[in-house]
């Protein structure tokens, strides 16, 4: 080829970025860090590189994708690359390729089914549902080209945030993962020179951002995001003992008293997981999540839950399993547990219904509100603090599954006060059948300052 790639001076992330060579590799973290750009710059060095290799550029929508990429390297590789506006394909003239694809529902993975392509760009990755981006990895496949890679470009937040971090972040790895074909290099907006020169305005936007955000885009948390359904949640170690601004505590030292009523809410899964949680109410009425037995794929050697897989049992597996559970759970045998379902389990369309079969068990359930809306904002009430900073609702420590949904559901894109129902909601929806059991009142706000009275009720939803 006698035309040579053109140059440009990568920030330091940027060559780390080009040069890096696991199979998986997670760039970004912060707002500002030049990831659409070093896709563009990388997918052409490839493509300029080696003969004849595929690279699939992956957006969750087409808009984005003509609008972030394929516009603005129509302009750089344009004369080195022929474009075909039908297929959405650059061809290079050694036969190299590189095509744009969106994915923004099921429906959109069977574009890419059948599909070979020796390196996969995913941009703003974390927009895109875990099982998506499992699915079209499928697709990194062939004989062409001897490696295969996979370029994950994000910011913390969106539906497969916690996806993102358990890979990358945290480097939790279940069997069949390789900790040494995954690598994070982090980019933040103060990497970026040439951003700084052409908008000096916006590293003060960033900075300008409610906390949590600004903690998120322009820090690169990945404690920290915007977007969740749950996001007052918080789970704070350092408070487990005093219980304050926290929801999680410790079950090493809790004592269930006598006293306390004990009550079981449920959820019903079959290809996605079922989940069962225990809860003690206290004198007060404030509510402990004290165990859970949640129905989900685990890995073998971790035991790590494998995210909205369900285990598939009948309901007699079911509920003899979670029999055995309560029998030999040190704060529920003996227990009078009391219960509380999604009214769908009463259905008899199989001819006997599930909670029918529960009661074969012993295990008997009342009808719940399934009411969405009133439902979750129950569930927000209860996660209120108040202004000593103590919640409504506690989960002990070793309700794992709880802790690991509840902050990854998302609102829904048209259903604005309700959670995004393809997330993993199954332990939220069993939360909301039981806090529509033990109604509460919202925490009472404070009348600004300076009015003294209201006659035309300005300030009631303050």
């Amino acid at each position: 080829m006698s035309e040579t790639v053109i140059n440009f001076s990568p920030s330091t992330p940027q060559l780390k970025f080009l040069l890096a060579h696991q199979k998986y590799v997670c760039y970004g973290g912060a707002r500002g860090g030049g990831k659409s750009f070093i896709i563009q710059r990388k997918a052409d060095m490839l493509a300029y590189r080696w003969p004849g290799i595929r690279i699939l550029i992956v957006r969750k929508t087409f808009r984005e994708l003509e609008n972030n990429h394929i516009v603005p390297m129509r302009k750089l590789i344009g004369k080195r690359a022929k474009y075909n506006r039908s297929d959405k394909v650059f061809t290079y003239p050694n036969g190299s390729t590189i095509s744009f694809l969106y994915c923004a529902s099921e429906g959109d993975l069977l574009n890419f089914q059948g599909n070979q392509w020796d390196c996969i760009m995913f941009d703003e990755s974390t927009n895109l549902r875990e099982e998506w981006i499992k699915e079209i990895l499928v697709c990194l496949r062939g004989t062409d080209i001897a490696f295969k890679r996979a370029y994950f470009c994000c910011n913390p937040g969106g539906v497969s945030h916690h996806y993102h971090k358990r890979l990358f972040i945290d480097r939790r790895f279940v069997s069949g993962e390789d900790p040494g074909e995954h690598v994070f290099i982090p980019a933040k907006v103060t990497d970026n020179k040439a951003l700084a020169k052409m908008q000096p305005d916006y590293i003060k936007q960033l900075d300008n951002l409610p906390p949590k955000l600004r903690k998120a885009w322009r820090d690169g948390s990945w404690d920290i995001f915007e977007g969740a359904f749950f996001e007052e949640f918080m789970n704070d170690p350092t408070h487990y003992e005093d219980k304050r601004w926290t929801h999680v505590i410790s079950a090493k030292d809790f004592e269930l008293p006598e006293w306390w009523e004990v009550y079981r809410s449920f959820d019903w899964g079959y290809r996605r997981p079922f989940s069962m949680g225990y809860w003690a109410v206290s004198g007060d009425g404030v509510i402990y999540r004290i165990a859970e037995f949640y129905g989900c794929q685990r890995d073998t050697l971790t035991r790590e839950s494998i995210p909205n897989e369900g285990v598939k049992w009948n309901p007699d597996k079911v509920f003899q399993e979670i029999k055995d559970f309560e029998d030999n759970h040190p704060l529920l045998k003996g227990r009078d547990i009391h219960g509380v379902a999604d009214p769908a389990i009463w259905d008899k369309e199989t001819g006997i219904s599930i909670a029918e079969t529960a009661a074969k068990y012993h295990i008997y359930f009342t009808k719940g509100d399934n009411r969405r809306i009133p439902g979750w904002m129950q569930v927000h009430y209860r996660l209120q603090f108040d202004k000593r900073g103590f919640p409504r609702i506690y989960i002990l420590d070793t309700c794992k599954d709880a802790i690991r949904t509840l902050p990854s559901l998302q609102y829904d894109d048209h259903k604005v006060e309700d959670v995004d129902t393809e997330g993993e909601d199954h332990i939220a929806d069993e939360i909301r059948y039981f806090c529509m059991k033990h109604i509460i009142q919202p925490l009472e706000a404070k009348t600004p300052a300076g009015h003294m009275t209201d006659p035309l009720d300005m300030f009631t939803d303050y």
